[in-house]
């Protein structure tokens, strides 16, 4: 029986991406983190990957992630059996009862929901229990100013991220980033993680309905943006 102050920031699956680019419908996994982590942060299991995407990976990508294609190809494993063993993994944690943490999932999400549908393999089902803590971190601070970087957030939180863009590092960041949000907020760390995913829905919709009227007003009239969450 769950202690009555238990709450959905205690034990979290992380989830983190490293990709080809940022175009989720043509960009390809490179290299990818699925692991737990516990109530004070520490991380209780871990699982990577490292992808041959099958397609070169721009420099500026490598740049980033360091890796590269010629590494990719010679370590990397095949990209079908690396996002079924994914989307296995995430899904074994979903059924554990474990929320999923993606910093901006909507990226992460739909980037594997879209190489999931490239090699005909069942996509992750749901999602209904994910954390995203840029999400949430607007919707508590919505005028705090600077950037809304994992690094920025991070170090706003107080979280130590030395290692940013490793898929591992950024994972277990993220999910301390949201562990340290519930700190701050308690009555968020009351609600139930699937009344949470929900207010999630809306205020992803509100932020890019906000952000899109921000750049139409500023010289930009035509520009679009999808407030969809937490797969587009």
């Amino acid at each position: 029986m769950e202690s009555a102050n238990a709450c959905w920031a205690d034990t979290l699956a992380v989830f983190d991406l490293e990709t080809t680019g940022i175009d989720v419908d043509t960009c390809r996994i490179v290299t990818a983190h699925v692991g737990v982590i516990g109530i004070d942060g520490e991380a209780l299991e871990r699982r990577e990957w490292l992808v041959d995407p099958g397609v070169e990976i721009p420099t500026a990508a490598s740049l980033i992630h360091g890796v590269s294609t010629e590494r990719a190809r010679a370590e990397g494993a095949a990209a079908p059996t690396a996002v079924a063993e994914i989307i296995a993994a995430l899904t074994g944690a979903a059924a554990r009862g474990l929320p999923i943490v993606a910093y901006n999932a909507a990226y992460d999400l739909t980037v594997l929901a879209r190489e999931a549908e490239r090699y005909g393999l069942p996509g992750l089902p749901g999602p209904d229990a994910v954390i995203d803590p840029l999400v949430i971190d607007k919707a508590v601070d919505r005028y705090r100013r600077g950037k809304r970087t994992l690094s920025a957030t991070a170090e706003h939180y107080g979280v130590r991220l030395d290692d940013a863009h490793d898929a591992g590092a950024d994972a277990v960041a993220a999910g301390r980033v949201a562990q340290a949000i519930a700190r701050a907020h308690p009555q968020l760390a009351a609600v139930a993680v699937g009344e949470l995913h929900a207010r999630q829905i809306d205020w992803c919709r509100d932020q890019a309905e906000s952000y899109q009227s921000w750049r139409r007003r500023n010289g930009e009239p035509e520009f679009t943006t999808s407030g969809a969450w937490p797969v587009r």
